[in-house]
C-alpha cells in the first residue's frame, strides 16, 4: 500500500495543478499521510527550477497548517483519532513513556521531527496531546519545516538533477547528523 501511495504521489508532480497537490500532500502528511512532500517537491523543482522558492513556500505553509491539524487531533481527538493513527504508524506503545518527558524537552522534539526523517505527524499529534504551548509548536514548526524544505529547494535550484540521488538517499541522514551535532554542542556548552 505504501508503495502505491508513493507512486501516486510521484505521478502528481506532472499534474497541471501540481502546486495544489503539493499543498494537499504537505498538509495531510503533517497529520496522517505516510509519504513526505519532498517526493513531490523534487521532480517539481527539477522541472521548473525558477519556481523552487514558491514550491518550498507552499510546502512550508501547508505543512505547518497540517501540523496544526495534527496538534488539534492530539489535543481534542486523541482517543478517537490520534491514538489509532499513531498505532497504525507503530508508535502507540511508545506514547506513555514519551509523554512524561515530551514537554520537558520544549521545542526540541518538534524541531528534530521537522528536520529529520522522523515522522513529523507523530510529533504534531503528541504536541497537542501533551499540551505543548501552541505558539512554541507553530514557531518551531516554521523553523524546522522551513529549514528542511528550503535546503532541498536550494540544492535542487543550484545543482539540478545531479543532486537528486544525494537528496533522496543521504539528505535525511545529514539532517539527522546536523541535529545530533547541534544537540551535542548545546550539551557541551551547558555542562562543560
Amino acid at each position: 500500500m505504501i508503495r502505491s501511495l508513493y507512486d501516486w504521489t510521484l505521478r502528481q508532480a506532472q499534474h497541471p495543478r501540481a502546486l495544489w497537490v503539493l499543498a494537499f500532500v504537505a498538509f495531510i502528511e503533517s497529520s496522517v499521510f505516510p509519504i513526505p512532500p519532498d517526493v513531490l517537491m523534487i521532480p517539481m523543482i527539477l522541472a521548473r527550477p525558477s519556481r523552487a522558492w514558491l514550491i518550498a513556500t507552499v510546502a512550508l505553509v501547508s505543512s505547518v497548517l497540517g501540523g496544526i491539524l495534527g496538534y488539534v487531533i492530539g489535543a481534542f481527538f486523541y482517543d478517537a483519532l490520534g491514538q489509532p493513527i499513531l498505532e497504525a504508524l507503530g508508535k502507540g506503545d511508545a506514547m506513555a513513556a514519551f509523554n512524561t518527558r515530551f514537554n520537558d524537552l520544549g521545542f526540541w522534539p518538534v524541531l528534530i521531527a521537522g528536520i529529520t526523517p522522523f515522522p513529523y505527524k507523530v510529533i504534531t499529534i503528541m504536541s497537542g496531546w501533551t499540551g505543548l504551548p501552541l505558539g512554541t509548536f507553530i514557531v518551531t514548526s516554521i523553523i524546522a519545516r522551513g529549514f528542511r524544505f528550503f535546503i532541498v529547494a536550494a540544492l535542487l535550484w543550484k545543482f539540478g538533477a545531479p543532486i537528486r540521488d544525494f537528496i533522496e538517499k543521504r539528505l535525511g541522514l545529514l539532517f539527522t547528523l546536523f541535529v545530533i551535532m547541534l544537540l551535542a554542542g548545546f550539551y557541551g556548552v551547558r555542562f562543560l
